[in-house]
C-alpha cells in the first residue's frame, strides 16, 4: 500500500512515524517543538516559539500510540485522494494552512486558560491538519459514502463533516474529554474552509460581486 500512496500523503506520514520514534529515544527533548502557549515559560512550562505552529503538527503522544494510528489512517483515506484531485503543491500547501490553523486557535485557547490561572501544557498532533483534509473531501465529495468505525454507520462526506464539527463544538465549549485539542480541530476545519473559499473566489474574499476566472475544485 506504501509505494502506491501519492508523493505528499507518504512524506507526511513517513515524517510522523520517524518523528514519533523519536521522541520514544529521546523523550522530552523534542519538547522545544511542541505548541507551547504564550506566557508559558513564566510558570514552569517553555515558551512559544513560532516555528512550533507547524511542527506541532508532526508530533503525537508517544505514550498513545492510536493517536498516531487514527491520524495517519485519516491522512491516507482523505489526503490521498485530495492530492489526486488537486496535486502535490496546492495539496501541501492546504495541509500546512490547516495544521499552522489550527495551531493559531489552540494557542489562543490555551494562552487565555494560562491568564486564568492553568497550568501550561503543550499541544501536539496532526489532528488539525486532518479535520482539515476530512472538510476538504466533504466539500469535494459531498455524496461519496464513508462508514465510520466506531460505530460502523455509513453516511455520507458532507453529513460526517457536520457530524464532527457539532461534536467538536460541544465538547470544546463544555469541556467534556480534557486533554482533546477540540478547538484545534475546529480552527483545522475553519482555515481550511477559508482557503478552499479563497481558491474559488467566493465570500468572504469577493464581497464586490465581481466575476473571477478562478480553476473549480
Amino acid at each position: 500500500m506504501f509505494p502506491r500512496l501519492p508523493q505528499a500523503v507518504k512524506a507526511i506520514l513517513a515524517i510522523n512515524v520517524v518523528v514519533f520514534v523519536l521522541q520514544l529515544v529521546l523523550g522530552n527533548a523534542l519538547a522545544v517543538f511542541m505548541l507551547w502557549p504564550l506566557g508559558g515559560s513564566e510558570v514552569g512550562g517553555l515558551g512559544f516559539m513560532p516555528w512550533q505552529l507547524v511542527t506541532y503538527g508532526f508530533m503525537h503522544d508517544p505514550r498513545n500510540i492510536a493517536h498516531l494510528a487514527f491520524n495517519m489512517l485519516a491522512l491516507v483515506m482523505f489526503g490521498s485522494q485530495l492530492e489526486y484531485t488537486w496535486g502535490t503543491r496546492r495539496f501541501v500547501t492546504y495541509y500546512l494552512v490547516c495544521v499552522v490553523g489550527a495551531g493559531l486557535c489552540q494557542l489562543g485557547v490555551v494562552s487565555w486558560s494560562l491568564a486564568q490561572g492553568a497550568f501550561p501544557y503543550p499541544t501536539l498532533g496532526a489532528s488539525g491538519g486532518v479535520f482539515g483534509l476530512l472538510l476538504a473531501y466533504g466539500v469535494l465529495f459531498p455524496n461519496q459514502r464513508l462508514v465510520l468505525l466506531f460505530p460502523p454507520i455509513p453516511m455520507r462526506a458532507r453529513t460526517l463533516v457536520i457530524v464532527y464539527g457539532l461534536v467538536e463544538l460541544v465538547l470544546g465549549i463544555t469541556g467534556t474529554r480534557s486533554g482533546v485539542a477540540h478547538f484545534a480541530h475546529l480552527g483545522g476545519m475553519l482555515f481550511g474552509w477559508l482557503l478552499l473559499q479563497h481558491w474559488r473566489g467566493r465570500p468572504p474574499f469577493n464581497r464586490g460581486g465581481r466575476k473571477r476566472h478562478v480553476r473549480r475544485l
